[in-house]
């Protein structure tokens, strides 16, 4: 009989270690704010924008329809932010994400990495990484910011734009469409 369970924990100890994710920890760190948004909530967003008629809204729909989760990661602590950075690139080169973009303005940095969908235009993972300086009070007032994003999903890259503006998530990604 013991060896039936054993077998049975060992048949399922892989999965239950898939659904884990190695950012989970940061969910429960005083450091790092944390904003989960799960299907059933993306759903009901769907449902509500869903008679809107402009186009990056429409879009908006469309795209929170096909995601499965997004985890959104935020810190203005200096240590939080170098775990959230070695954890990032650990699990960059664990999953094998491919590196699609990099963008540097000043002191800010932003990565996108994903994860190859069905075909070209969809993938199964997005994940960004931004780091650099905010200047929140003008002047010489600057808090260095970091955010790691993931979302999982059958997500279509072409409207991840309308997404990340409906959700405002760094200043430095507001000059994205324009280079």
């Amino acid at each position: 009989m013991k060896k039936v369970i054993v077998m049975v924990l060992m048949g399922i100890l892989p999965y239950m270690a898939i659904s884990q994710s190695i950012f989970d920890k940061f969910e429960d760190s005083d450091r790092i704010g944390t904003v989960t948004i799960n299907k059933g909530m993306l759903k009901l967003a769907a449902a509500m924008m869903a008679h809107e008629k402009d186009e990056e809204t429409r879009e908006f729909v469309e795209l929170a329809k096909s995601i499965k989760n997004i985890k959104i990661f935020m810190s203005e602590d200096e240590g939080a932010s170098a775990d959230m950075a070695a954890t990032m690139k650990q699990y960059v080169r664990s999953t094998r994400l491919e590196e699609l973009m990099k963008v540097k303005d000043g002191d800010t940095n932003v990565g996108f990495y994903i994860k190859q969908g069905k075909n070209d235009d969809m993938v199964e993972e997005l994940l960004m990484f931004v780091t650099g300086i905010d200047d929140k009070h003008g002047g010489d007032h600057h808090n260095f910011e970091t955010v790691l994003l993931t979302m999982t999903g059958d997500i279509d890259l072409t409207k991840v734009g309308s997404l990340t503006r409906k959700m405002k998530l760094h200043k430095g990604l507001e000059n994205l469409d324009e280079e």
